[in-house]
């Protein structure tokens, strides 16, 4: 039996921070490529590996090869986590849980189970870790879209070896409230715009999040003001303020509908000349877990199931019409950090529970 830990050191120790990741896939192309039983493709620095046997489904494993930037403290053993620490079945590193290992199990399931009783597609790709149009997922569907046909995809996301299942929708907006300016010794003779921010302020911080329950999983709602720009001089009011506000909305609306109810927030504080602008927005995912496959996950994962209040690329696959689930080895919690970490028994967990699916899945 492999040692999930072990392969998934080999892969820190493989760095592939976002842009980077060509070694490393070019590494994971020539592993694949070993395998007889699978037809892979790349695109750009994505790759895609199935099995072709004529099953009555296919699913799909999917997950990104990059990882945020190593961080260097001399605090850190060796003075940074760029690479690979193993200690007390604890491995330490940059994407040691975001997603490592994650990619560790696909790999090991690519290796070690060449006649899976659903047809596998195996999906790494780039750049996940930055802004969106650079996703290497985005990248596959506008190009090869035929190379993501599936009945349904486990995104290796961390989630500790627990599903998280969908995933909320996410958008920015810009508002711009307007003013006249006028010397601070006399402010009665123009209009503060940074002043008619504080209504707005206000009421984000006493919202009440919204918290609909969709095929038992608990979504929580958000809307947090993230960046505020305004001011002229130091003795002038300022005529214009501008307020950026982030949206987290569950799958139960869509990205139309998220958008009309923050406008109707905002409405009793806009007046005449002032604007609210979407920056960009991301769909969220319905929670998916009625297909008869990710049923099946559920079945060898255990009966708990947790929302994913963030976001994550299921809801790319939800576009393509594919039912989607994060599903992943690692503490979501740890990734990105300094001391970011994988336990044992996590990626254990998680390697048995897919490979239960692989393997014993009704055809």
């Amino acid at each position: 039996m492999t040692d999930l830990l072990a392969l998934a050191a080999e892969l820190v120790d493989r760095l592939s921070v976002s842009f980077e990741e060509a070694g490393f896939v070019h590494w994971l192309q020539s592993e694949l490529q070993e395998l007889s039983h699978l037809e892979v493709t790349r695109v750009g620095d994505n790759l895609v590996a199935r099995t072709n046997l004529g099953r009555a489904q296919r699913l799909i494993l999917a997950g990104h090869t990059d990882t945020v930037p190593v961080n260097h403290d001399p605090d850190l053993p060796g003075g940074s986590n760029g690479f690979a620490r193993l200690q007390d079945d604890v491995l330490w590193g940059v994407g040691s849980a975001d997603m490592k290992g994650g990619l560790a199990v696909f790999l090991d399931l690519a290796r070690t189970v060449p006649e899976p009783v659903v047809d596998l597609t195996y999906v790494f790709y780039a750049r996940e870790e930055v802004g969106q149009e650079h996703n290497g997922l985005a990248e596959l569907a506008k190009l090869r879209p035929d190379l993501l046909v599936a009945d349904c995809a486990v995104l290796g996301e961390p989630t500790d070896g627990v599903i998280e299942a969908g995933c909320q929708g996410a958008m920015r907006l810009e508002i711009t409230l307007r003013g006249a300016r006028a010397h601070t010794a006399r402010p009665w003779m123009g209009r503060n715009a940074v002043h008619r921010l504080a209504g707005i302020l206000t009421d984000l911080s006493s919202y009440e999040p919204r918290q609909p329950v969709i095929d038992e999983c608990k979504y929580r709602e958000s809307i947090q003001a993230v960046h505020v720009e305004g001011g002229v001089a130091g003795n002038v009011l300022p005529d214009e303020a501008k307020l950026r506000v982030h949206h987290r909305y569950a799958p139960d609306r869509s990205a139309a509908e998220a958008e009309a109810w923050v406008r109707e927030f905002l409405a009793p504080h806009l007046q005449d000349g002032d604007m609210v602008t979407v920056l960009d927005s991301s769909l969220a995912c319905p929670p998916s877990l009625t297909h008869p496959l990710l049923q099946q996950l559920r079945t060898h994962a255990g009966a708990e199931v947790r929302a994913k209040l963030g976001w994550t690329d299921v809801a790319r696959f939800a576009e393509l019409g594919v039912p989607a689930t994060n599903f992943g080895a690692g503490d979501p919690l740890v990734a990105h950090t300094r001391d970011e970490h994988l336990h044992r028994a996590s990626i254990d967990r998680t390697g048995a529970a897919l490979r239960a699916l692989v393997t014993s899945a009704s055809k």
